[in-house]
């Protein structure tokens, strides 16, 4: 008997040391974030020999919780003795923390205004107008296939050094096109991701490989066309590029446009439909049609990253690629 006891009373000690190291270790975290003072509700008992309902509230201050070295340790020979609460308030029950957590508010962030746009680099485009407004056909580009490559060389080298807004401040490559300078279709998207950033080619990666799988089913490779973007520099976090950058951008698309005189154009995506046709009506409307840009019959239809994404756009790309297809076989 003796013996159970002594190891009774031993585990008790254990737990005990147990205990009052967490409690340490919470009220000095309490403290840390600005509490003063803790509230503990012990759970209203019965005291049998009066019947009533005992209950007690002890307030801790961090700086004054008990160590292990003075709490009252029972002897082996008998239980340990009801210590008194050093401190009562005879109250209702409170919560564990007497008052609520207050964050500051963190300040106000000031709107900075963007860099201003030059467009000293940048060659003038033929209108400040959207380049479906007009209807005139590319004027004086260079005849042979190896002129007009000359050309865009030269001008993906003014591309390169221009600085006429401020996506320049954050671009790794200017993504300027690629493809055959004689292309019978050319297809414009938005403007370069981050693999495109980092490669200086546009639509390369995930979306890039399904477009090459759209031109071959419509019996087209990819060094048959060319490709190009709305804008030559990626946007911050691959949000859409803002009105003033494709304005900024548009006489380099134009001149990519004048050069190559392709017979059909696809906009790839609603940004480069809208951006191209200069309006702001959905997709959904500018598809199903043609329109005009510089002349050029121009059709709208999904982006190749959008099919990536949602499945069901699938159908509708292959039904425009399908229509650009016959359309091409008629030219020719």
């Amino acid at each position: 008997m003796r013996r159970w006891l002594h190891e009774t009373v031993r585990i008790q000690l254990i737990m005990s040391d147990r205990l009052t190291s967490e409690i340490r270790e919470t009220l000095e975290y309490l403290a840390d974030i600005g509490y003063d003072e803790i509230y503990l509700s012990a759970p209203s008992t019965v005291d049998d020999s009066a019947g009533q309902p005992r209950g007690s509230e002890t307030r801790l201050r961090p700086e004054t919780a008990p160590s292990g070295s003075e709490l009252s340790r029972p002897s082996s020979e008998a239980s340990p003795p009801e210590a008194s609460p050093p401190e009562t308030e005879p109250s209702s029950e409170r919560p564990l923390v007497a008052s609520p957590i207050t964050r500051p508010s963190p300040p106000a962030s000031v709107p900075v205004a963007p860099p201003p746009v030059t467009a000293a680099a940048a060659p003038t485009p033929s209108s400040s107008s959207p380049l479906a407004s007009s209807s005139s056909s590319p004027s004086d580009p260079p005849v042979s296939v190896a002129d007009r490559a000359a050309a865009l060389e030269l001008l993906a080298g003014e591309a390169s050094a221009c600085v006429a807004c401020r996506l320049s401040k954050g671009r790794q490559s200017v993504v300027f096109g690629s493809g055959y300078s004689d292309a019978r279709l050319m297809l414009i998207g938005e403007g370069p991701g981050a693999e495109e950033d980092r490669q200086g080619l546009p639509f390369v990666g995930p979306a890039g490989e399904l477009l090459t799988k759209i031109l071959k089913a419509i019996e087209l490779e990819r060094s048959q066309v060319y490709i190009a973007n709305v804008v030559k520099c990626r946007p911050p976090r691959n949000r859409d590029p803002e009105q003033d950058e494709v304005v900024a951008c548009r006489g380099f698309l134009e001149r990519q446009i004048e050069l190559i005189q392709p017979q059909l154009i696809v906009a790839l995506g609603r940004v480069a439909a809208q951006a191209l046709l200069g309006t702001s009506e959905s997709l959904g409307r500018l598809r199903g049609r043609w329109h005009s840009v510089l002349g050029i019959p121009t059709r709208a239809t999904y982006h190749p990253a959008a099919l990536l994404r949602y499945t069901k756009y699938k159908r509708p790309t292959w039904e425009d690629m399908q229509l650009v297809r016959d359309r091409l076989r008629e030219l020719s």
